[in-house]
């Protein structure tokens, strides 16, 4: 009666594997922010520019995405803190921002 329950010797290695996808996820996010955060247009005519920044925002918030509904999953979340996937929310709403004020 003094073993372990079988949930309880799962999370040890259920953790280290279902961090890869969102720190992966996180990695791309935090990339594509900072080309979106780093792209300056020559001037408005600059069209290419500004259409590099929004992809850049796009992916930025599917890569975050992505991470947040990896998280949702029940069998996730159960073993993985909020702060597991912070990061990628917060990279996220950056992108948001900067889609939305100069994208």
């Amino acid at each position: 009666m003094t073993s372990p329950s079988p949930v309880d010797n799962d999370r040890g290695c259920l953790r280290p594997v279902l961090a890869v996808p969102l720190i992966l996820l996180t990695l791309v996010a935090a990339y594509f922010c900072w080309t979106a955060l780093t792209i300056r247009p020559s001037g408005p005519w600059d069209d290419d520019a500004y259409a590099g920044i929004v992809l850049s925002c796009v992916l930025t918030i599917g890569a975050a995405g992505a991470a947040a509904v990896l998280w949702l999953l029940p069998s996730v979340r159960r073993t993985m803190g909020w702060w597991w996937v912070g990061p990628a929310v917060v990279l996220g709403v950056i992108a948001a921002v900067r889609w939305g004020t100069g994208g």
